[in-house]
């Protein structure tokens, strides 16, 4: 799946904690949020995998189910 820039739409690229739109220039920050409430997901990592944990009260949420967001870097 391919990130997109929110700003133009166009296909942003991973450089090193943040995604880059060559585009426009802008430089953004992944957020996952979970698909019920909305609220950003803990991010698990151990062995290779990645589990995602809402900490809200939806437990822990499948990746096919995410939603990805991207914010202005600061």
């Amino acid at each position: 799946m391919d990130a997109l820039c929110p700003v133009c739409q166009q296909v942003m690229v991973q450089v090193s904690d943040h995604f880059h739109c060559s585009h426009c220039y802008g430089n953004y920050q992944q957020q996952v949020d979970c698909p019920d409430c909305g609220k950003p997901l803990q991010v698990l990592k151990a062995c290779g995998a990645v589990d995602y944990f809402c900490q809200h009260g939806h437990g822990l949420i499948s990746k096919s189910r995410v939603h990805f967001s991207y914010l202005p870097t600061v």
